[in-house]
């Protein structure tokens, strides 16, 4: 049996769709694209292009995209864009915390985002994962104190299982409520839950989810098994609401290893313009 079915509620077909404004742009609704999603798109100026021919006016970078902060401000102003976040990695807020607050606050940037643990920085017990949820709050009291914020962004080895209760969850209990939830669904659902249930675990408390696909067990192998937005087989129909309801403040498009970026940006923008409860606004 696919993998997937159990955590998906493949049944879409079934349920109404929510109400939806006709004509929005992306422009006016609370859309960004992650620009790992880019990074094999020509220059950093290509990239930010793509963003904005796609309509969408917002992105999340990643780290200081090779750039200085005054380069980067240059072309987000240039292609009117706003950074609403940026993943930086956990070893580099260990090092130099005070480096990534300037970098972004010049930037105009004011949440950071956790994205990704080594495999050697990975907890292997509940104890562990409570840890390092304490380091995380220490980091976000200091992002607070200079008027920015942390969150964190999962993958599927932080749903591993204690007790009925997920790492991930261990960890964002013991961080408290200054840290944030960056859901990534196509991770939660590869991981064998349902990511509009998932969704409502952390209800008040998202940042924002990553607004990817999945394909079936076995398809878009050359795409790492991602698909865009609306094509693969997560049921939106159950996520978008859900989101909503949680309080969800950004949707950011991703694709992992995208055969076609620029189509995956404009198709993922595309689609949550339309598909978006019509309450959802900017």
């Amino acid at each position: 049996m696919n993998r997937y079915i159990a955590a998906l509620g493949l049944c879409a077909t079934t349920l109404a769709m929510p109400a939806i404004a006709e004509d929005r742009s992306p422009a006016d609704l609370p859309i960004a694209v992650q620009m790992y999603t880019l990074r094999d798109v020509g220059t950093l100026d290509e990239q930010l292009a793509t963003v904005e021919a796609a309509g969408v006016t917002a992105v999340e970078t990643v780290g200081t995209q090779d750039s200085t902060a005054p380069e980067l401000k240059s072309l987000l102003d240039k292609h009117d864009i706003e950074a609403i976040s940026s993943h930086v990695q956990l070893d580099d807020l260990r090092k130099d915390l005070q480096s990534a607050i300037d970098f972004n606050k010049s930037i105009g940037n004011h949440t950071i985002v956790v994205p990704f643990l080594t495999e050697e920085m990975r907890p292997t017990d509940a104890e562990g994962w409570a840890r390092l949820g304490q380091e995380l709050k220490q980091i976000a009291a200091r992002l607070k104190a200079a008027d920015m914020q942390l969150a964190y962004h999962n993958h599927d080895f932080e749903m591993v299982q204690y007790d009925g209760r997920t790492g991930h969850e261990i960890m964002m209990d013991a961080a408290g409520p200054d840290v944030l939830a960056e859901l990534d669904l196509a991770w939660i659902a590869r991981s064998g839950l349902d990511p509009a249930e998932y969704i409502h675990r952390f209800d008040g408390r998202i940042f924002a989810i990553h607004a990817k696909d999945t394909a079936p067990e076995g398809e878009a192998t050359d795409e790492d098994g991602f698909k865009a937005l609306g094509e693969g087989i997560l049921n939106w129909q159950e996520i978008l609401p859900a989101a909503d309801k949680a309080g969800v403040k950004w949707y950011i498009i991703e694709h992992d290893q995208p055969l076609d970026a620029a189509v995956v940006v404009k198709k993922g923008a595309t689609y949550l313009a339309e598909h978006l409860p019509e309450n959802v606004t900017r």
